[in-house]
């Protein structure tokens, strides 16, 4: 199946009900939070669509990967950040953006995983192909 946009992905279209939950939660924070941990959360989420995106439109699969992986690294970035939330403001209800959040980071890692595989194949079969001319 051809994929004409990444707006069909659906861990894109996750990640974007993510950073709106990740904005609900967060405009519960105390005004102090403003500046630090709402802002802080609110980019990681929103660069997890952002590198999904970008990274589609790369031209070629090293350079998807690498978008991805950089998607990946901001789900870790929110998801330590939503354990410091919680910490901190224990009474705040933070289970969707969890939950969507633990979806995405699965969806992100098939991904990952498939893409590399389908890489790995393309050099071997590259290797396969130069060997016999």
């Amino acid at each position: 199946m051809y994929i004409k946009s990444f707006k069909e992905l659906i861990v894109w279209q996750k990640s974007i009900y993510l950073v709106q939950e990740v904005y609900r939660f967060t405009e519960e924070f105390p005004q102090e939070e403003r500046y630090g941990l709402v802002s802080q959360m609110r980019r990681a989420a929103v660069s997890i669509p952002s590198n999904i995106a970008e990274g589609s439109r790369r031209k070629d699969l090293p350079e998807y990967l690498h978008f991805l992986r950089i998607a990946d690294a901001s789900s870790a970035e929110l998801e330590t950040q939503i354990v410091i939330a919680k910490r901190l403001y224990p009474k705040l209800l933070h289970a969707a953006v969890e939950t969507l959040l633990d979806e995405v980071q699965r969806m992100l890692y098939g991904m990952l995983a498939a893409l590399q595989t389908k890489m790995s194949n393309n050099r071997q079969n590259v290797k396969k192909q130069n060997r016999e001319v």
